[in-house]
């Protein structure tokens, strides 16, 4: 296993870890050959389990794998301090618990895809892949790909919560794209219609018999009335749905009540679905109807 020296500035954290500590004359020949060792003897474990170890390539590619998950794991356990971590690196456990832990990050923010199964168990191929370090790269990603990942994990819980706290029907369909901005919409518009109500597919039917109040289409109701409805998400989810949405997120809303006002007075008139499909394309066509249900109309 061959840890390169390069510019402080670029590598794995790893890397420039043990480039400071030579530089400071921190760490001894013995200590470095130590953090070797066992960087190697866990290429070895790894090629054997997920790999091949007697094929060069493939024991190459597990001492990647090793630099990678040790360096993000090094930089979470030292906050990216250079002499924590190298206090972390010279300890008995060395290198081990820094992969450890960083191996651990990895599961938690890893998607598990139905009917496919990753070559690393709990963690996602690509995402290792994308933490993984070659020796002679010049630049390391590795901590941006995590933070990346773990922003996404993050907004695939929210989902799954606002649907199991809001919806009806709580099951999520793996395979269908779900946007935080426009689930929230639907919620608080349907909240609104049906004075707190779990979300059905059935506003379109329902707003014959719904009042659109004038105080609705006033910014300053909706986002009173978004913030009650934010309220009940359990702790913490709050923010992460907040941080999805648009900064015409309000206006969009009055939009789509307009629309809603327009639709409603189709209703009342007997409109065909027909008419009424037209009527909605045409004004999805011309502004996307934030919040508006999707479904078709049976």
């Amino acid at each position: 296993m061959q840890l390169v020296v390069r510019d402080a500035n670029q590598g794995p954290f790893l890397t420039k870890v043990l480039n400071y500590a030579r530089a400071e004359q921190k760490l001894s020949e013995a200590q470095l050959e130590q953090v070797k060792s066992k960087a190697v003897l866990m290429s070895l474990k790894f090629a054997d389990k997920f790999y091949n170890k007697y094929k060069m390539h493939l024991l190459e590619q597990a001492a990647h794998d090793i630099i990678g998950v040790a360096s993000l794991g090094l930089a979470e356990l030292s906050e990216q301090d250079v002499e924590k971590a190298l206090a972390l690196l010279v300890s008995p456990e060395g290198i081990v618990k820094p992969f450890q832990k960083g191996w651990s990050m990895l599961s938690q923010v890893s998607q598990q895809t139905p009917n496919r199964k990753s070559l690393y168990g709990e963690v996602e191929e690509q995402l290792l892949q994308d933490i993984a370090s070659p020796p002679d790269a010049e630049e390391w990603q590795g901590l941006a790909v995590y933070q990346q990942a773990l922003r996404e994990s993050r907004r695939r819980q929210a989902i799954s919560v606002v649907k199991q706290t809001y919806f009806y029907h709580t099951q999520l369909d793996p395979f269908e794209h779900f946007n935080l901005e426009d689930m929230l919409a639907e919620v608080v518009l349907y909240r609104l219609c049906t004075k707190g109500g779990k979300v059905k597919q059935d506003l379109k039917q329902r707003l014959r018999d719904i009042e659109l109040a004038e105080e609705w289409f006033d910014v300053t109701f909706l986002k009173a009335h978004t913030e009650q409805v934010l309220s009940l998400l359990p702790a913490g989810f709050a923010d992460a749905v907040t941080v999805e949405l648009g900064e015409n997120f309000y206006a969009a809303l009055v939009r789509t009540l307009q629309f809603a006002k327009g639709y409603k007075k189709l209703l009342d008139e007997n409109a065909s679905p027909e008419r009424r499909d037209a009527y909605e394309h045409k004004q999805g066509m011309l502004n996307p109807l934030l919040g508006w249900p999707q479904y078709i109309e049976m």
